[in-house]
């Protein structure tokens, strides 16, 4: 998984996947610009952690629904770098309620965060991509994007447009040199999911076939994977990371 060299953007990267997806590509050698709609200090501590393993951080505040932040985005990287490789659309929310209770707000902000976010930033990052004929794309999506959930229609929904989303930008960018494949988290260790209730977390335990929960490295690894030369061959592909939780 050797990157060194080249640089990332990733969106989403505050705090918990995002973050472990931002320090796993620094790692392996790259330069990372993160993005998120705020700069916390958590997001300080994961640039300050890329720069003690001697690669830049570009730390950029942006709404991922944006279009024109996208652009932005993606420029001052390439700007800052000279060069933009990898691109990882991380950033999500949930509002989750059953679909009698759903709000239009819940509904909208969701698949805006969730599903808009990627457009925006694979549109952003297209031409650079197309240009210079080489680029990898990865996508988060979550299993319940492929089953559906009690609850979570909202979410659901936005993460299988975000399948969708990543097959049909694999065939347009595929003569480009571009690879886009997706991966697929079950429910990871976070601190958004320590936070549910501990009956929630035990029957998402009680579901996986390994019996214990994933942790954000083992989402960021399987990132890094794809966006080396080892996966070279790989592009439009759905790859779950659950511990068997959806089988």
């Amino acid at each position: 998984m050797e990157l060194t060299g080249q640089a990332a953007l990733v969106t989403g990267a505050g705090r918990g996947i995002g973050a472990a997806i931002a320090q796993e590509l620094a790692l392996a050698g790259c330069d990372v610009a993160l993005v998120d709609v705020a700069i916390s200090g958590e997001m300080a501590q994961v640039a300050a952690a890329i720069r003690t393993a001697g690669r830049r951080a570009l730390v950029l505040q942006a709404d991922v629904t944006s279009v024109a932040a996208a652009e932005e985005s993606v420029g001052a990287a390439v700007r800052e770098f000279g060069r933009l490789d990898i691109l990882v659309c991380n950033a999500g929310i949930t509002r989750d309620a059953v679909i009698w209770k759903m709000t239009e707000e819940a509904w909208d902000s969701v698949l805006d965060v969730n599903l808009k976010g990627c457009f925006t930033y694979c549109r952003a990052a297209a031409p650079v991509f197309r240009g210079q004929r080489r680029g990898r794309i990865v996508t988060i999506a979550s299993i319940n994007g492929l089953r559906g959930k009690v609850g979570q229609s909202n979410y659901a929904a936005s993460k299988a447009g975000v399948v969708a989303l990543t097959k049909s930008l694999a065939r347009e960018l595929g003569a480009s040199g571009v690879t886009v494949n997706c991966v697929a988290p079950g429910f990871i260790r976070t601190a958004m999911t320590t936070r549910l209730p501990a009956t929630v977390v035990e029957g998402a335990v009680a579901e996986t076939a390994l019996g214990r929960l994933g942790e954000p490295v083992d989402v960021a690894r399987l990132v890094a994977f794809l966006c080396s030369e080892g996966a070279r061959h790989i592009t439009g592909e759905v790859i779950r990371v659950d511990g068997g939780q959806y089988i």
